[in-house]
C-alpha cells in the first residue's frame, strides 16, 4: 500500500457540525462512520495516513448558484464573517482537534518528524490548518494561541473578503483576477507567519493576492488544493503563469479531488473520471515538475469522484495513478514525499 499524507480536508468541520447535533467527535472518528469522507477506520483503510485538518468557519449565507444553459455559472460570495463568533467556532474545532489527540485518535504534529513517526506507527497524523482567518484580529494576538495549540497552516481567506485580503468566488468560467489582493494587515500576517513558521496557503485568493504574498513571503509558494486553470477554468485553479512562480519558488500544487475543479465542463458531479484527475496531475507534473506535486483532496468539503467515494477508496488514485505510469520514487513524492519536504521548508526545519 501507498500511504498518502493529504493536503487539505474538513473532517473538523464536520465533526464540529455533528458534535453540536448531539455527536461525540472523539468517538465518530476513532470508531468510523457512514458519514462524509474521513474517520480512523476508512483512513487506515484507505492507506490515508494524515493531513492538513482545515479549521473553517462555514457561511451560512453561501448558496451555490445552479448552471446556466451554457453550464455556466457564479456563486455570489459570502458576507463577510462577524470575529468573535468566528473565533468562538475556530477555538472549538481546534479544541476536537487537541482531544482527538489527547485520546490517542490522531496524533496532532508540529514537525515533520513528528508527522513521519507518527505515519510510522500507523497513527492519523494530523496538521492542523486555518482556512481563512476571520478568527484573528489585525493585532494577531490570536494568532500565537493558536500557534501555542499546534497551528502550523494557514490560508488568509476563504472564498470571501476579511481584513487580510479577498477571496474567489466558485465560478465557471472564471479567471482568478476577480478583485484586490492583501490588505496591510495580510501583509502583516504573512510577515508574522515567516516568523513563526507557519506555511502560507494560496488556495482561495485572489491572483492579486497570490502575486502579493509571492512578494512578501520567504516560503516557497504553496496552493493545498487546487488545479490547472488551462483545463478546468474555475476561478479557484491556477493560471500557467501562477505555476510558473511555484516551480520558480519549489513550491507546491496539492492536486483537488473536487469534481468541478476536474471536469471540462466545471460541474459538481460524482461521476467523473479518474481520468481527469490524471489529466490534471500529468498537465501539473509538465509544468512544475515532480518535485512540486501532491494531492490536496477536500475530502469533506467537496463532491469527488464516485471512483475514490471517500478516505477509504484513496487506492484506487493510486492505482491508477501507476497505470498512468508513475511509479518509485515519483509516485511516493506525489503520494506524501513532496508535501514533507515543502512543511519542512516552511517551518524552517
Amino acid at each position: 500500500m501507498q500511504f498518502v499524507f493529504d493536503g487539505h480536508n474538513d473532517v473538523l468541520l464536520r465533526l464540529w457540525t455533528h458534535e453540536r447535533e448531539g455527536g461525540d467527535p472523539v468517538a465518530e472518528f476513532s470508531n468510523g462512520t457512514d458519514t462524509g469522507h474521513i474517520d480512523g477506520p476508512r483512513a487506515k483503510k484507505g492507506g490515508l495516513a494524515g493531513g492538513l485538518c482545515a479549521i473553517y468557519v462555514p457561511s451560512g449565507d453561501l448558496v451555490f448558484a445552479d448552471p446556466d444553459k451554457n453550464g455556466h455559472y457564479v456563486t455570489r460570495l459570502a458576507a463577510p464573517l462577524e470575529p468573535l463568533s468566528s473565533l468562538k467556532i475556530a477555538t472549538e474545532m481546534a479544541a476536537i482537534a487537541l482531544r482527538l489527540d489527547r485520546a490517542g485518535a490522531w496524533r496532532l504534529c508540529r514537525t515533520v518528524e513528528e508527522i513521519r513517526q507518527a505515519m510510522s506507527d500507523q497513527v492519523f497524523a494530523a496538521v492542523m490548518h486555518m482556512e481563512g482567518c476571520e478568527a484573528i484580529g489585525a493585532d494577531l494576538a490570536a494568532l500565537e494561541v493558536f500557534y501555542a495549540a499546534g497551528l502550523r497552516s494557514l490560508g488568509p481567506v476563504w472564498s470571501r473578503h476579511n481584513i487580510f485580503g479577498h477571496g474567489v468566488p466558485f465560478a465557471f468560467p472564471m479567471s482568478p483576477d476577480t478583485a484586490p489582493g492583501l490588505t496591510d494587515a495580510g501583509f502583516a500576517l504573512v510577515r508574522e507567519c515567516n516568523r513563526l513558521g507557519i506555511m502560507i496557503d494560496l488556495a482561495h485568493i485572489t491572483e492579486k493576492g497570490f502575486w502579493d504574498v509571492a512578494k512578501t513571503t520567504d516560503q516557497p509558494l504553496v496552493t493545498s488544493h487546487s488545479n490547472a486553470h488551462a483545463l478546468t477554468p474555475v476561478a479557484r485553479n491556477l493560471t500557467d503563469k501562477q505555476l510558473e512562480a511555484i516551480r520558480e519558488s519549489k513550491g507546491l500544487v496539492g492536486v483537488n479531488y473536487a469534481t468541478a475543479m476536474l471536469r471540462k465542463d466545471g460541474r459538481s458531479d460524482g461521476d467523473t473520471p479518474l481520468s481527469d484527475m490524471i489529466r490534471h496531475i500529468d498537465y501539473l507534473v509538465e509544468r512544475v515538475g515532480i518535485d512540486c506535486v501532491s494531492l490536496g483532496s477536500d475530502f469533506d468539503g467537496a463532491t469527488i469522484p464516485d471512483e475514490i467515494g471517500d478516505a477509504a477508496g484513496n487506492q484506487n488514485l493510486i492505482a491508477a495513478l501507476k497505470r498512468a505510469g508513475y511509479g518509485g520514487e515519483d509516485l511516493e513524492k506525489l503520494a506524501s514525499g513532496n508535501w514533507l519536504r515543502i512543511l519542512g521548508s516552511a517551518w524552517g526545519e
